[in-house]
């Protein structure tokens, strides 16, 4: 059906509330920063794979592991959240996500097992990421009477994550380097991989822990 007039000038004013409330805008940087340190590896997967463990065949395995394991945790990070409280559990995700990726930017060539150990602990992690943020960010708006202007806002977030982080590490890569299938540059794909979402990944749990 047509839009009635006036509709478009009542949203500006409520999505300008929602941005100018603090605790909202707070998380939504937490949730801004996890999600680049999640989908800079998810845009990178298909190189790391085929260019630094030579297990170009293994990469659909690999996935299928990874979010396989991050299904099966959603309960496990129900109920932990339900004694924890979800920002403890939604921590605790975030140092179990650390942990599996410090060890994967020193992987190389037939690595494989190693790294399928890696996906099965972040998958778990995912879990979390699926199932508390978007709870916590509805719980405030909630509150705040603004339920609808914060789920757009988020929505909005986790479409532009995959953007931020195609656009920080593709340049990254070429800048650093790294040519897809030519053996040239494989450091910088690993640090870029691994490191650089690991740091993203501290910045998200600081942000938290001080929200």
């Amino acid at each position: 059906p047509p839009t009635p007039p006036g509709n478009g000038q009542a949203l500006l004013p409520s999505l300008r509330r929602t941005l100018a409330d603090g605790a909202f805008t707070r998380l939504l940087t937490v949730f801004v920063a996890n999600g680049i340190a999640a989908a800079v590896p998810a845009t990178l997967f298909p190189f790391f794979v085929a260019d630094v463990l030579g297990a170009e065949s293994a990469s659909g395995a690999l996935l299928a592991l990874y979010f396989v394991a991050g299904a099966a945790s959603l309960p496990l990070w129900v109920r932990l959240a339900a004694r924890l409280g979800r920002v403890r559990a939604w921590l605790a995700a975030m140092a179990l996500a650390m942990l599996a990726f410090a060890g994967a930017g020193s992987l190389g060539h037939g690595d494989t097992t190693a790294f399928a150990l890696i996906c099965l602990a972040s998958g778990l992690a995912l879990g979390a990421d699926l199932a508390l943020p978007a709870a916590i960010a509805a719980d405030l708006g909630e509150r705040q009477g603004r339920a609808g202007a914060c789920f757009g806002v988020w929505n909005l977030a986790a479409k532009l994550n995959l953007a931020l982080a195609a656009g920080l590490a593709l340049p990254l890569l070429a800048w650093l380097g790294y040519q897809p299938g030519s053996g040239t540059g494989l450091p910088a794909l690993s640090f870029t991989y691994a490191l650089l979402p690991l740091a993203f990944k501290a910045v998200a749990a600081a942000l938290l822990w001080r929200w």
